[in-house]
């Protein structure tokens, strides 16, 4: 166990309201959207697992501004995260459409949640040892934008397609959201970017230009924005296999284009 000073130790044990007020929201966002897809509303389903990402993400931005952070909020938030990213999503989905598929539904959706367990425990475990930059892994709120994004965007625009079309596009989706967040690739965290760092105007102007960009059709957008982002990660992972395979071969041809094994031989 970590020797912290004992202030330290007092402020880690601690309970702090902020910050924990929004975790509740997270919950709650994670828990109506269930109750909602119970009720056949997937669209208004799949918008709170939306709003649950909103409440995730301010809450440790919040503590950490406020140096609130103690190890009870860290325990509360990632069994809020399981019960929103996690359960809740694979719920809506299966609710709405994997369903129809039988077995292979329901085995869909076990994937995708023990992935979310099985990452969030990792990220648990990894605290303070991987590069704050990137998430090892695809993060739980990103998969559960993938898999909410996709009921969203088929509810709204009421796909033209056939019911088991949908499913298996469903369960690709689904199992995908399940199988990333358990790999190694890497995706951009965000962590390095400072909410108390001053900023040029044109960033404020970029910020106006993409809540009008999302606002102006929400399903499709937020959706597109995150299948970009669930691939990023093999983009990143193929780029730094590319240049570590670059580095190798110049290190074993050595600074003159020469291989080791070539150098002292005569000519």
């Amino acid at each position: 166990m970590p020797n912290f000073p004992l202030d330290e130790r007092t402020r880690r044990r601690s309970i702090y309201l902020l910050p924990n007020a929004f975790t509740t929201a997270n919950l709650f966002s994670g828990f109506y959207a269930v109750v909602q897809a119970m009720n056949g509303s997937f669209e208004i389903a799949a918008i709170a697992i939306f709003a649950a990402m909103v409440f995730d993400g301010m809450d440790g931005r919040v503590a950490r501004l406020t140096n609130t952070q103690s190890a009870f909020g860290e325990q509360y938030d990632s069994l809020s995260d399981m019960a929103s990213f996690g359960i809740a999503p694979a719920l809506v989905i299966y609710e709405w459409m994997l369903h129809d598929l039988g077995r292979w539904g329901w085995l869909a959706a076990f994937i995708y949640v023990v992935g979310a367990a099985l990452r969030l425990a990792r990220f648990n475990a990894n605290i303070g040892i991987v590069d704050k930059r990137f998430f090892q892994g695809l993060p739980s709120p990103a998969a559960a934008a993938l898999v909410a994004g996709f009921v969203w965007l088929a509810v709204d625009n009421k796909f033209m397609l056939q019911n088991s079309t949908i499913a298996w596009l469903a369960f690709v989706i689904t199992v995908y959201a399940g199988v990333a967040m358990v790999t190694n690739a890497p995706f951009y965290s965000g962590k390095s970017f400072a909410l108390g760092r001053s900023v040029p105007f044109w960033v404020i102007l970029l910020l106006v230009a993409v809540f009008v960009f999302v606002s102006s059709d929400p399903p499709v957008v937020l959706f597109g924005l995150f299948v970009v982002y669930g691939v990023s990660g093999w983009i990143t992972m193929f780029w730094r296999w590319r240049r570590a395979r670059k580095l190798r071969s110049r290190l074993r041809h050595g600074p003159d284009g020469l291989a080791d094994s070539d150098v002292g031989k005569p000519e």
